[in-house]
C-alpha cells in the first residue's frame, strides 16, 4: 500500500491511497494527515493499513492533476516543522560489484585507509550482527548526520534551492525511513518513501570535516510513502534531465541485499538517544547511497532537473534545481 499527501484543489489537506494502476488517489474521510493517521494507529494499537481499510473514503482525485497543479506534499510532516527531525546515514550501501571487488582488495591494509573507508570496513563487519533484521543485538554505529528540521523538506515537483554560498548542488537518491514518536518514547517506523538527499559534494571533498557544511540544506522526500516492509532489493533509476536531454542517468541499488548495515541497526544507532524519542516528532532518516553523478564528472545547473525512482515507490520524486539569491547575515548585540 502506498500513500501521498495533497491538497485538493480547494486547499484542503487530504491523504490519498494509491489505486487505480497508480492514476487514481482515493481520498481518505477520517484522516487528513498521515501524522494524524499514525497517532490513530499508535494510539488502537492497529496497523495503518487497517485503518486505511477501514476508511469509506472521501472521493477520488486525478493523481496526474495532482502533479500538474503542484499540489503534492511530503508524505509525513509535523504541524510543526520544528518537531520534524531530519537525519541521515553514510557509507552504508555496497555499491557495484565492481567497487566490492576493489574494496575486498584493500580492506585488510587498515594503515592505508581513510577514515572514510575504515567506517566503511568496520559495517561491511559489523553492520549486519546476526539477529539484527528484527532489532535485536547491535552491530557497529555507522556515520551520522543531522539535516535539518521540517522546514527544509520539499515535496516533489518543487525546487531544491541550494544556498548561495553552495559550491555545488548534487542529487542523492536514497530511500527514507519515515518514524512517529508515540506517546511513551516509542519510535514508530510509519513507512518508507525515496528521497533526495541533495549535498554540497564539492565542499565536502575539500575535507570531510566538512560534511556537516554540505548537508545543512533542503531535501526533498516522495511522493508516496510505502506502508509495509521494504523490499530487501531495490532497484531504481536516478536521473538528471536539462531541458528535453537526459545529461546522466545511472541505476542505484538500495535495500537490505545491498546495504552493509540492518536498518534496524541504524534505527537502533539513531534512537538510541533520548533526544530523539520525544513524544510527538517526527523523524525522517536517509539510509545513504552508493550511485551519485559527481563521481561522474557531472555538475548541475539550476534549471536542470532531478528524476529518481523504483517500482516499489511508484511514480518519481521530481525536483527542479534553484540557487538562492545572495543573502547578508549580520548577528547583531543586544
Amino acid at each position: 500500500m502506498n500513500l501521498i499527501q495533497i491538497r485538493t484543489q480547494a486547499g484542503e489537506r487530504r491523504v490519498g491511497v494509491v489505486s487505480g494502476g497508480g492514476d487514481t488517489l482515493k481520498l481518505l474521510s477520517v484522516f487528513e494527515t498521515t501524522y494524524d493517521l499514525a497517532q490513530a494507529a499508535i494510539g488502537a494499537r492497529k496497523g495503518i493499513a487497517e485503518l486505511v481499510a477501514a476508511d469509506e473514503g472521501d472521493g477520488t482525485d486525478s493523481y496526474a492533476a495532482v502533479i500538474a497543479e503542484g499540489r503534492l506534499l511530503v508524505p509525513l510532516d509535523h504541524p510543526d516543522p520544528a518537531h520534524c527531525i531530519v537525519t541521515g546515514t553514510g557509507l552504508t550501501h555496497l555499491g557495484s560489484a565492481d567497487a566490492r571487488d576493489q574494496m575486498h582488495k584493500t580492506l585488510g591494509e587498515a594503515e592505508k585507509l581513510t577514515d572514510s573507508m575504515k567506517m566503511f570496513r568496520d559495517g561491511i563487519a559489523g553492520g549486519k550482527p546476526a539477529g539484527g533484521q528484527a532489532g535485536g543485538k547491535a552491530g557497529v554505529q555507522p556515520e551520522w548526520f543531522y539535516k535539518g528540521d521540517g522546514s527544509i523538506v520539499v515535496a516533489g515537483e518543487q525546487p531544491l534551492t541550494m544556498p548561495d554560498f553552495a559550491l555545488d548542488g548534487g542529487e542523492e537518491p536514497e530511500i527514507t525511513g519515515c518514524y512517529l514518536v508515540g506517546p511513551d518514547g516509542t519510535p514508530w517506523r510509519v513507512g518508507f518513501a525515496i528521497g533526495n538527499e541533495f549535498s554540497d559534494h564539492i565542499t565536502e571533498r575539500q575535507n570531510y570535516l566538512l560534511l556537516a557544511h554540505s548537508k545543512l540544506r533542503q531535501c526533498s522526500v516522495g511522493p508516496e510513502l510505502l506502508i509495509g516492509p521494504l523490499p530487501d532489493d531495490v532497484r531504481g533509476t536516478s536521473r538528471i534531465t536539462r531541458g528535453n536531454q537526459v545529461i546522466w542517468e545511472k541505476p542505484f541499488l538500495s535495500g537490505e541485499a545491498n546495504m552493509s548495515h540492518w536498518i534496524a541497526n541504524l534505527e537502533h544507532h539513531h534512537f538510541k538517544y533520548g533526544l530523539f524519542r520525544r513524544p510527538g516528532d517526527v523523524h525522517l532518516h536517509f539510509f545513504g547511497t552508493a550511485t551519485l553523478s559527481v563521481t561522474d564528472g557531472i555538475k548541475p545547473e539550476p534549471g536542470d532537473r532531478f528524476e529518481i525512482e523504483a517500482a516499489a515507490f511508484g511514480r518519481p520524486l521530481r525536483n527542479p534545481l534553484a540557487r538562492a539569491a545572495e543573502e547578508t547575515v549580520v548577528v547583531r548585540a543586544l
